[in-house]
């Protein structure tokens, strides 16, 4: 009887697939049974930092968003969860991806009434998304011209970037040699933040960082899902990404700061990626 509705769960999920246009040889991301959904009150008497928690770390992937609050707060920090009123916070980057701009203006509307006060009083507003942490910076100000989305964009900064710049004297340790494989998002890649990453983990005593020599890893939000362009999507990441990992060690370590790339790399290759503020955490002294 289990397996019959197991059989039955399969041929439903993959109705439901077609139905979507999506690719039933894509198994679905993963709701998190934790979303951080948190508020915690700012600590300390440091300066403070906003972490801006984009869509995906709130719902599929928390454990990054916690882990980056923890560094944070070792950095010294007066760390503020960037909150508004009902649900949690979004640039609006999955709209733009389909063409509503009217609703990707209307989320950026949202947040940029919540994050313009704090970059106007100085706070950096750290992101851990690329591509969410650069719509601040990049389409936020074409979508909403003016003071406020040009106040957000210069306060905006990937996590690794702001960690090199604003912590130097993080308390880390090490746990032995370990070599750890970066792949860059292509956001990072287009605005010169991925060296931050590798820059950022070799910090911690032991660790020799290099960055995956590769094109886009083919997922690309919601393109690597579809079934019109799933087997382009692979294609994509048996480029330059797949080869690279499939010649590592068993023991190297991946790091891939996009939860898309994450999710590529963990159904292609079958290895499990970790955003490099979960690597930094555990290194805490």
């Amino acid at each position: 009887r289990l397996a019959s509705l197991g059989r039955q769960s399969t041929a439903l999920r993959r109705a439901v697939a077609a139905w979507l246009g999506l690719s039933p040889r894509r198994p679905p991301p993963r709701w998190s049974r934790r979303p951080f959904l948190e508020t915690p009150d700012p600590a300390g008497d440091g300066a403070e930092a906003v972490l801006f928690v984009d869509t995906f770390a709130t719902w599929f992937a928390p454990e990054a968003a916690r882990a980056a609050l923890r560094v944070l707060s070792a950095a010294e920090r007066r760390v503020r969860v960037a909150r508004g009123a009902g649900r949690p916070l979004c640039c609006g980057r999955t709209f733009l991806a389909i063409g509503a701009v009217d609703e990707a203006r209307a989320e950026a509307r949202r947040s940029l009434a919540v994050l313009a006060p704090a970059a106007r009083a100085g706070a950096p507003i750290v992101g851990l998304e690329p591509s969410c942490l650069y719509t601040l910076v990049d389409e936020w100000p074409a979508l909403l011209p003016g003071a406020d989305s040009a106040a957000v964009a210069a306060a905006a900064e990937p996590f690794e970037s702001f960690l090199l710049r604003a912590a130097p004297d993080l308390p880390l340790r090490g746990a032995g040699e370990r070599r750890i494989l970066v792949h860059g998002h292509c956001h990072q890649k287009a605005f010169g933040a991925a060296g931050a990453v590798a820059a950022a983990l070799e910090r911690i005593p032991g660790v020799a960082a290099s960055t995956v020599e590769s094109t886009c890893c083919g997922m690309a939000g919601a393109f690597g899902y579809q079934a019109e362009t799933f087997a382009v999507s692979r294609e994509i990441a048996g480029l330059d990404l797949l080869p690279a990992l499939a010649a590592a060690p068993a023991a190297a370590e991946i790091v891939a700061d996009g939860f898309s790339c994450r999710s590529q790399i963990a159904d292609l290759a079958g290895r499990r990626a970790r955003h490099a503020a979960e690597l930094l955490a555990e290194a805490l002294a």
